[in-house]
Parts: C-alpha cells; structure tokens; sequence
C-alpha cells in the first residue's frame, strides 16, 4: 500500500448510510426546492444560494470516515480537526479517532504526541494540511497517511513554492496561528531562501507598507511581527520582491486590497516600471469561499430583519460570512442550536470578537424575515436543527410536509 493515500478507498457506497444519518437533512433540500425559502407562521425563513459543505470538506469527511472502515482494528488519529466544526469532529472521536498535537504538548483536549504514532497506525491530515516539517516526521514513523487536504489549499502551496524559488517574499493575508497559514508559510520555508510575512488584516497590511514607505521603524515593525514573519527576516532585505497569497477563507475583497496596497508602496518606492518586476499577485481565495461570501451579500442586500451564521466558532470562512453580514443587518454567528435558548436570548459571536456573548430580544415578534447561512464546515442537519429552533422559538413548527420524515 502507498505511504501517502490521497484517493480514498472505493468504500463510499458503504459508508454513506452512516454519513445520512449524521449530516444528512431532507428539510434544508426541501428547502432549496422551494426557492430557498420556508414559510412558517409570520416567519419567512431565507436561505442562502450557497452554504455549508464544500467540496473539500465533503472529500475531507469521507476520507475519514472511510479510513476507519478500511482499518477497523488499528489505531486511527488525526494531526488536528479535521474541519472546524465541533459536530464532526465528535463524530469522529465517537468512532474512536484520536487527535494528536503536532507541537508534542497536550494543548488539545485529549490529544496526544506524534511520539505516540507507530508502523501500525494510521494518520489523517485534515483538510487544512499540516506544516511541511511535520509532515516528515509522520512520514520517519512508518505509518499509513491519509491526506485530506483540500486542493485549493495545496494550490496555494504551489504559488508560494514558486515565489520562494524566484526569490519572493510571500505576503500571506491570513492568522498566523490557523492550521492552514502554518502549513502554507511552511512550504516557504523549505527553501534556503524562502521568507514569508503573515499580515491579519489592512492595518497590518499599512504597516508593511508604511516600513516599505519609510515611515515605520525597523524595529517597531520586527515587533509587530515577531511571530508572524520567517526565521531572520529582515525588512529592509526582505520586502524588495513581494509575492501575495493568502489562506483560502479569508475575506475576499481585503486580500485583494491587500494586494493593491502592496503593490502601491513598491510602486512608491521603486517607481512603475520597477514594482512591475518586484511584484506578483494571484487570487487564491478558494472558489466555494467566494461563492458563499457572494450568496450572503445578495441574500443581506435583498432585505432581511435578521441573519443568523452557522459554524464553528474557530472557522475563519464562517466568522468572515457574519462580519459581511453585520454591515446590513444584526448578525448572529451561533455554533449549533444549543446557543439558541429561547426568543429573547441567543448566545453568539459577534464578528471580530474571539469569544461568544448573550443577546437579549434578539428574534422579532411579528411578521420577520430570517436570513440563514452557513460555513462550508456546517453540516446541513446543523442548519436543520438551527431552522427548527428559530421556528419553535418563535411558536411555530415547520410544516411536516416539508420537514421531511428523516429530520
């Protein structure tokens, strides 16, 4: 058998009954079958053209559940979850895959060491990749690997592998500490020459570009970036040839004004002619991100009194569909139907906050229209259990004509 399993097992047929019953939702397919929409009492329920699962975590979550029926009998873990959806990562767990933790401490719950791993065992890398140095170490165990990475993922490795190689500096729009941006800044790494720079957001962006500028200090920027930036990185070297990339969730529009305001400051620096040789740009945002950052602007500017997001609170693609969101309208980002407790409290988090909060008469009485998306991490029988919530909240139950008999 391979070192490295990519391609799956040929056991989707016999594990899709198990998956059905946990993620499956004959209501939300109803749903999109009437226009996306459910009436339910003086509740319009709006769903979004596009949410929840995509391609890559559909892939990421068969493989998985794949491989612990390929190898019913010999120890299975994971290098970290393998989406960032609690649900399925219980799942998981309930079938006996256990997590470990890359950096050899127990900062995960139940996780254990690599040093744990041996020849029999199998690994799954999630749909996030895992860091390149990491990766060798799995492979110096001996063990069976399962990737799941998603190919929008490993695309961008490919660009900045590239930009490494010709001596540019990859400028990542992404958070430093998400799985993915470690594993994308790791492939910079794997070359003598490779530097790579993490900036969060358009503030950070302005400092890159107010050192590129003149106008920022040395030694405030190594500050800023201590733990953002490749090992020895050095400004004034560093930031002469720039390549842009960014984690595939990320807010679309800022990556790309990201990428204009470096481009600006080499323009400012070195003149037109010259930042067009020292400057490269590609959109790596992946296409189901963009897909569902469009669907939720469209579904906010159509008018809604309100719009609740489901996913995980750790998903980075489902945070940035709250944050469009909250520019039209009170957004709620809840994790799953527990976090709603009734018509007048909701537990949620609000966007660019890093903790959930209580909000008081959060669901209009009277006529509303709800708007309802979800992270591609978000398995539609979580959006099914949020829907019912809201409609129950509010003293209604979804027509039994359409809930469907397995919801």
């Amino acid at each position: 058998m391979e070192a490295i399993i990519r391609r799956g097992f040929g056991l989707k047929e016999e594990i899709k009954p198990l998956l059905d019953e946990s993620y499956h939702s004959s209501l939300i397919e109803q749903i999109k079958a009437s226009q996306y929409v459910l009436e339910a009492g003086d509740l319009t329920i709006c769903l979004a053209r596009e949410f929840g699962f995509c391609y890559g975590v559909d892939r990421a979550v068969d493989l998985a559940y794949e491989t612990r029926k390929r190898f019913p009998d010999r120890k299975i873990y994971l290098t970290s979850e393998i989406i960032h959806n609690p649900r399925v990562n219980h799942k998981l767990r309930e079938l006996g895959i256990e997590f470990l933790d890359g950096n050899k401490s127990s900062s995960m719950p139940g996780a254990f060491s690599i040093d744990r791993v041996t020849s029999e065992d199998v690994v799954l890398i999630p749909a996030f990749g895992t860091p390149a140095h990491e990766l060798e170490l799995l492979k110096s165990r001996g063990c069976i690997l399962v990737d799941t990475t998603c190919g929008s993922v490993m695309a961008v490795w490919r660009r900045v592998e590239q930009y490494a190689r010709d001596g540019f500096t990859s400028v990542i729009h992404g958070k430093y500490h998400h799985e993915e941006t470690r594993a994308t800044s790791s492939r910079v790494s794997q070359y003598p020459s490779g530097k790579f720079l993490v900036v969060r957001d358009k503030e950070q962006a302005e400092s890159v570009c107010g050192f590129m500028r003149g106008v920022k200090s040395r030694e405030s920027f190594l500050e800023e970036f201590r733990e953002a930036a490749s090992a020895g990185f050095d400004p004034e070297e560093d930031l002469q040839r720039v390549g842009c990339a960014n984690q595939t969730t990320m807010l679309s529009s800022e990556s790309l004004e990201i990428a204009e305001m470096m481009k600006a400051a080499l323009r400012d620096r070195y003149g037109e002619e010259e930042a067009g040789k020292r400057f490269r740009h590609f959109d790596t945002i992946c296409s189901a991100t963009q897909d569902r950052q469009d669907a939720v602007l469209e579904l906010a500017r159509a008018g809604v009194d309100l719009m609740v997001v489901v996913g995980g609170y750790n998903s980075s693609n489902t945070g940035h569909l709250c944050e469009i969101s909250s520019q039209y309208c009170p957004a709620y980002h809840v994790r799953d139907a527990e976090e709603i407790v009734s018509r007048d409290e909701i537990r949620y988090k609000p966007s660019g906050h890093s903790e959930a909060i209580v909000a008081r008469n959060w669901l209009p009485r009277g006529k509303a229209r709800i708007g309802i998306t979800a992270g591609a991490s978000t398995p539609n029988r979580v959006i099914e259990e949020v829907i019912c919530k809201i409609t129950s909240c509010a003293g209604y139950e979804v027509p039994g004509d359409v809930r469907g008999v397995d919801s």
